[in-house]
């Protein structure tokens, strides 16, 4: 079973308060490439959710495609 609240719980309100503190791509990248591999090691799997609300900021972008998840349009 999945860990579906992840985004909703963990991710998203991080992503979204780096953002707003105006944090630096490369601690985005830091601060989310350890957070999205530690959800997914607790088997997230709703991390194309996450994705597409984020799809505006390029490095939070390349943070998912570290880490195996890609956006197809």
């Amino acid at each position: 079973m999945g860990f579906g609240s992840a985004g909703l719980t963990f991710f998203n309100p991080v992503a979204r308060s780096l953002i707003e503190a105006g944090a630096s791509d490369e601690v985005k990248e830091k601060t989310l490439t350890d957070l999205i591999a530690n959800l997914q090691a607790e088997d997230w799997d709703t991390e194309l959710d996450s994705l597409q609300l984020f799809l505006d900021d390029p490095a939070i972008v390349r943070v998912f495609a570290n880490n195996g998840i890609r956006w197809d349009d």
